[in-house]
């Protein structure tokens, strides 16, 4: 076949693939009772409705199934482009604020003064109880002063431990 008779080919199968087309119209035409001619008006006006942009596929990229298998997980967006709408302040409004936050800083850091005090003087109590708990016992103390550094020699282990060494000018002698 040469070139001439392959248009004529592909031609003559164009024209046939219409004139099914255009039967298939009518067929259905008839079925509706409208004349095949309004049908073809109708395709050869243009459209009222707008043409709908596509969607750029930088924005919407096709996505297959997620590594982690979760189909419904949508991916997310980076926070700093999401845009943040905030109502803004006056400025009286904003130094009413930064009083009122300086105002309980200041109120919180005496109340942090007060523990701090209130543990200083619960140690300080604390310690001063101990020395005089210490000061009572030596008080009440009975003593007893061994005379004889031989019988140290025969004492035993344990009762070697009892033995404390005192200033005899504190102490009271039984």
């Amino acid at each position: 076949m040469t070139e001439e008779n392959k248009e004529v080919t592909t031609e003559e199968i164009e024209q046939k693939t219409d004139t099914n087309v255009e039967n298939k119209e009518t067929s259905e035409n008839v079925a509706t009772k409208e004349p095949a001619c309004e049908k073809a008006k109708a395709k050869n006006q243009p459209s009222t409705k707008k043409p709908t942009k596509k969607k750029s596929v930088e924005n919407n990229p096709i996505r297959g199934l997620p590594k982690s298998g979760r189909p419904w997980k949508t991916p997310k967006q980076k926070f700093t482009t999401i845009k943040k709408t905030t109502k803004r302040l006056s400025f009286e409004k904003k130094q009413e604020l930064r009083n009122e936050l300086r105002h309980i800083k200041e109120l919180s850091k005496d109340i942090k003064e007060q523990r701090k005090e209130a543990a200083v003087q619960k140690n300080q109590r604390r310690v001063e109880n101990a020395e005089r708990r210490l000061a009572n016992e030596r008080r009440a103390e009975v003593v007893q002063i061994i005379k004889n550094p031989s019988k140290l020699k025969r004492l035993k282990k344990k009762q070697m431990r009892m033995i404390e060494k005192r200033d005899v000018s504190q102490v009271k002698v039984v």
